[in-house]
């Protein structure tokens, strides 16, 4: 499965995994932009994100921890 920009829980899902030791609340969004482009199974354009996106998986990682 590739995940979107949209994805916001399932991106979350895998930040989650990827970096268990990171508390999301004190994640810049430009490392946030960066981690979620290295994920795996990430595949979407780069240029679609905004900030409103990188907020909605922020608050999803943030629950899902």
């Amino acid at each position: 499965m590739s995940l979107k920009w949209v994805d916001s829980l399932d991106v979350a899902l895998e930040l989650l995994e990827a970096y268990p030791e990171v508390e999301p609340q004190n994640v810049r969004f430009t490392d946030l932009y960066e981690w979620i482009l290295a994920l795996e199974d990430f595949d979407d354009d780069p240029q679609r994100c905004n900030e409103q996106i990188l907020e909605a998986i922020l608050q999803c990682w943030m629950d899902e921890k």
